[in-house]
């Protein structure tokens, strides 16, 4: 049964849609307001997409020390991520946090740049699977959600953005992408509209 919004938005087939979670890995959640709350609410939609039949995808940022000597200078972000020799793969800050942590079947990849396709297999792997269908949730608004939206609309994805599944540190960074930006390229849903499209396929 959907509701009176519902079919403003495409239908979802569960066997084509994949929900990337990224970047939430123990180093970064606690960053934005209220991080107890978002993992709750991405821990239900990724619920609701598994029970669906859906894929879910996790995304973490981490380097190893190849990685670390082959970011230039030129790289205004990741050369001072490089430098300090920060989050390393293998550290604790770097692991997904475990009240979502992934199951057998989902897919895991590690990058290495902001956004989760330039640096990782991501979109071959989405394309194996059929995927044509993206549910973004992520920290932060205005970092992975912001270039992951803007590659995969680019590469022709339909793209859904979990409002309630994406935060940010800078609240008017999140309010102006998610109001202003983020409706030309991606369908705005919440929790509760997932879950109601989920059970309308």
């Amino acid at each position: 049964m959907t509701t009176d919004a519902t079919p403003a938005f495409p239908a979802i087939d569960p066997r084509r849609t994949a929900l990337l979670a990224m970047d939430f890995q123990n180093g970064i959640v606690p960053i934005v307001p209220e991080s107890d709350a978002l993992i709750e609410r991405v821990k239900g939609a990724i619920d609701d997409v598994r029970a669906a039949g859906g894929t879910i995808g996790y995304v973490r940022v981490a380097f190893t020390e190849d990685d670390w000597s082959a970011v230039p200078e030129t790289n205004k972000v990741f050369s001072a991520v490089a430098a300090a020799k920060r989050l390393h793969h293998e550290d604790a800050a770097t692991q997904i946090d475990a009240r979502i942590a992934p199951e057998d079947g989902d897919i895991v990849v590690r990058k290495i740049r902001v956004g989760s396709v330039s640096t990782t297999d991501l979109h071959e792997q989405l394309r194996d699977r059929g995927i044509d269908t993206l549910i973004l949730s992520g920290i932060s608004t205005g970092g992975v959600v912001l270039s992951t939206l803007i590659d995969t609309a680019d590469r022709d994805y339909r793209v859904f953005v979990l409002s309630d599944g994406v935060a940010d540190p800078h609240p008017e960074v999140h309010r102006v992408l998610v109001n202003e930006v983020f409706p030309s390229r991606a369908h705005l849903i919440d929790t509760t509209q997932l879950s109601e499209l989920l059970n309308a396929a």
